[in-house]
Parts: C-alpha cells; sequence; structure tokens
C-alpha cells in the first residue's frame, strides 16, 4: 500500500466529531481558558485598546491562523496522537521518524501545564464555593489580601480543589469522544456564553460601562510600542492553545469533508468575541467602584471579588462569574489531557478509562510541586523563580514556541504539496497559496519573536 492509499485508508482509533459545530465548540473551548479571560482584555487596554485589538487581529491571521491551519492539518493527516501522527507524516513525506519528537515536546509542554493549570483552576472552585456561601462577603482589601493568602497559603486546601478539578476532567476524558468530551463542550461552552451574557447585562447595568469600554476598545496610538506589538504577536499564539498537541489531537478526529480553512475562520472569531466580552463584563464593574485592573490572577482573585461586594446581590453574581471561569477551564483542561491519554490508549492498547487514570494521577501528583510553591517549597527558588514559575517558564516560553513553530514548519516546508492541498482542497488556489506563504515566512519570524521577547533577549 503507498503512503497516499495509506492515508485514506488511515482513521482516528478513537473516534471522530459528530459535527462541524461540536468542532469548532471544542477547539473554542481549549482556547478559552484563564489567561484568555484575565489576560487578553488587560493587555488591550493597556496597549492601546482599540489600537492593540485591531494590531492583535492582524496578526492572529498572520500568526495564529496559519499555525492553526497547519496543526489541524497535521493532525487529520495523522489520524493519531501528537507523537505517532508525526511518526507517520515524517516518514510518508520524508522516510524519517525523528519528526516524532516535536509531537513529544508539545505533548509534554500540554502535560506540564495541565499540572499546574488544575492548581489554579482549583482556585476557581474554591472561589465559587466561597461566593455562594457568602464568604465574600463584607469584604475590603486587606481582607481579599488575607483570603487569596489563606488559600495560597494552604496546601490542603489547594490540593482538595485541584483534586476535584482533576477528577471531573478525568472521567469526562474517561468517556471517550461522544460520551465524554462532546457530551461536555456542548454542556459547557453554552452554558459558558449564557453565563457571560447574564453577567454583561449585569455589567451595563451595575457598572461603568462606557469606562470598560474606553479601555478596551477606544483605541489610543500613542500607547502603540515595539513590546505592545510583540504582545499582540503573543497573545496571538499563546491564545489559540498551539505548540501543545491539542489542535493537533482534535484535528485527528476531523471529518475529512470539514473545512480547516472554515472551522479555524470560525474558531478564530469565536474566541477573540469571547475575550472581548469578559473585557466587557470585568472592567466596568471594576472602573464603577474605582479599582485597578490588575494584570493576572490578582484582577480575578482579588480586585473583582471586591467589585461583586459593593454591589447588592454581588455574590450570586461572584458565583456565576467563577463558574463561568471554572467552566473555561475544565473546557481547555479536556484539550491537555487527551493527547496523552490518546498517546497511552494507541501505544499500550490499554482502555481508555485505565488511561485516564494513569496518566491524569501521574499529572496530579506532578501538580503538588506547584501547590507546595505557594507554601511549604516557597523559599525554593532557582531559575526562574519557583518551581511553579520554572513549570510555567519551560512550558509557555521555550516548549509551545518550539513545537509550535516545528508544526508549522513541516506543514509549509516537508509536506508535500499534493498532500496539503489534498487538505485544503475545499479552498481557491489563492487561499491556499495565501496560507503557504504565511505559514512558511510570516508565522516562523513572528513565533521566533515572540519566543525571543519570552526570554529576555528583545
Amino acid at each position: 500500500m503507498d503512503n497516499h492509499q495509506d492515508n485514506q485508508s488511515r482513521s482516528s482509533l478513537h473516534g471522530q466529531w459528530s459535527s462541524r459545530f461540536t468542532f469548532i465548540l471544542a477547539v473554542t473551548g481549549s482556547a478559552i481558558g484563564l489567561g484568555n479571560i484575565w489576560k487578553f482584555p488587560y493587555i488591550a487596554g493597556e496597549n492601546g485598546g482599540g489600537a492593540f485589538v485591531l494590531i492583535y487581529l492582524i496578526c492572529i491571521f498572520v500568526i495564529g491562523f496559519p499555525i492553526m491551519v497547519s496543526e489541524i492539518m497535521l493532525g487529520r493527516r495523522g489520524r493519531r496522537n501528537p507523537i505517532t501522527s508525526m511518526k507517520i507524516l515524517g516518514q510518508e513525506e520524508q522516510g524519517n521518524e525523528a519528526w516524532k519528537y516535536v509531537g513529544l515536546i508539545g505533548l509534554m509542554a500540554g502535560f506540564i501545564i495541565l499540572s499546574y493549570y488544575s492548581v489554579i483552576a482549583g482556585w476557581t472552585l474554591h472561589y465559587f464555593k466561597l461566593s455562594i456561601f457568602g464568604e465574600l462577603s463584607n469584604l475590603n482589601n486587606d481582607r481579599a489580601q488575607s483570603v487569596f493568602g489563606e488559600l495560597t497559603g494552604s496546601a490542603v486546601t489547594q490540593l482538595i480543589y485541584h483534586t476535584i478539578f482533576m477528577a471531573i476532567t478525568i472521567s469526562i476524558i474517561a468517556k471517550g469522544i461522544k460520551d465524554g468530551l462532546e457530551r461536555a463542550v456542548k454542556l459547557m461552552m453554552p452554558g459558558l456564553l449564557f453565563i457571560l451574557i447574564i453577567l454583561l447585562l449585569y455589567s451595563i447595568f451595575q457598572g461603568d460601562f462606557m469606562a470598560g469600554v474606553n479601555f478596551l476598545l477606544k483605541p489610543d496610538f500613542s500607547k502603540i510600542t515595539s513590546q505592545s506589538v510583540l504582545a499582540a504577536m503573543g497573545q496571538a499564539f499563546f491564545t489559540l492553545s498551539l505548540g501543545m498537541g491539542c489542535i493537533v489531537m482534535y484535528g485527528a478526529y476531523l471529518p475529512k469533508d470539514e473545512s480547516i480553512i472554515g472551522t479555524t475562520t470560525a474558531i478564530i472569531f469565536c474566541d477573540t468575541a469571547i475575550a472581548l466580552l469578559a473585557g466587557l463584563v470585568i472592567f466596568p464593574i471594576v472602573f464603577q467602584f474605582g479599582l485597578k485592573p490588575t494584570d493576572g490572577p490578582g484582577l480575578i482573585f482579588l480586585t473583582l471579588p471586591l467589585a461583586f461586594n459593593e454591589i447588592a446581590g454581588g455574590y450570586v453574581f461572584a458565583g456565576l462569574f467563577f463558574i463561568l471561569l471554572a467552566f473555561a477551564a475544565i473546557t481547555s483542561a479536556l484539550s491537555l489531557l487527551e493527547p496523552s491519554v490518546a498517546w497511552m490508549i494507541e501505544n499500550k492498547n490499554y482502555s481508555r478509562g485505565k488511561s485516564a487514570i494513569i496518566i491524569g494521577f501521574s499529572i496530579w501528583i506532578l501538580g503538588f510541586l506547584s501547590i507546595f510553591s505557594f507554601n511549604i517549597l516557597s523559599e525554593f527558588t532557582f531559575w526562574k523563580g519557583t518551581l511553579f514559575d520554572n513549570f510555567d517558564y519551560l512550558a509557555s516560553n521555550i516548549m509551545l514556541p518550539l513545537s509550535g513553530l516545528l508544526f508549522t514548519i513541516f506543514a509549509s516546508w516537508v509536506m508535500r504539496k499534493d498532500h496539503s492541498t489534498e487538505e485544503l482542497s475545499d479552498v481557491s488556489s489563492s487561499i491556499y497559496k495565501l496560507w503557504r506563504f504565511s505559514a512558511r515566512y510570516i508565522a516562523p519570524i513572528g513565533v521566533i519573536l515572540v519566543f525571543l521577547n519570552a526570554i529576555g533577549i528583545i
């Protein structure tokens, strides 16, 4: 059997998405995570609002778009986990198995990220509980700091919620594509959007909505610097779950007759729209009470609880907000766990349930190191800081750009033109040429600049 026939007969061992809509929901769910909700709106606001959003949209289409198309294409053509897909495709295109290590880098990055992502996601579950039981009422700044400090200072509390979060993620993945992943994203993504719309209405009527709109969307080109452009490039890469094997894995479940270009366009639109909506929920509430739009976890776990506390019935909306975050975290976590589980099913012949438990348990154990970084091992620092800091730096700043770059180089330079045109056969030759040019030249330069900026060289 020649390579072409082999590719035609190759099918996913794990099933396929039942529809294009489900695939879009799943990949958008993967892309919409905690960082997307707390980071993108803040970076946009601090870097010229609408001016930054415009630059970001350009970056996402010249960097994020060609890379995502490349990763989906590789996944669908390989029809296996990222390591095996790249091994198969490396043999098919070059007679060289070494490309499997690109898949390994991505898969390991996802493994490491989920170990600490689960810990942070556990915080959202803890704050949901605090909101519902009224334990975030009567907050002042000192009390907000104290609540957060009590959480991060307690290894036991963090371990409980890390365990709950990983148990939810493992149980969904163990049920498979149709009964697990699909069912979860069909429930959680509409739920996430519904909660977001409720919170948006709340923000319009209870917050300083125009101040939020101006911060996030009013163009101020005077704030645009070279660092702003690099931030836009980085956000365009990191917001789409690129480089960690998730998109390659989800692409493996995409039916042959679905349009890769069309679904990628829809995913990018949904991802950007939800990030902007999140900003329009958060900042009007923050500005209404004269609070600072702090970057990162401080915004979510310190600033927003104070803001919700100022409004009658705010604890209900705080609870909704933290459930929103939990949904976003779970849909991202599913995509991080699936590639490793698929690898174990394919290479060890274990059942899906057993594979999910083994891989999930390993990630759960590794998460202990991140938990301890905030308390009993907080004084143990090296290289970039605590163990948590080092995991984040290694995975996000080195492994993701490297694997994302190599996935794209393979798809645009190594894969034969007739193979890539076969995968993108539903689009015009001009669209194909535009993707190929961007994937060959513009996206790699962009990722290299993001990488150099992330490691502090530029």
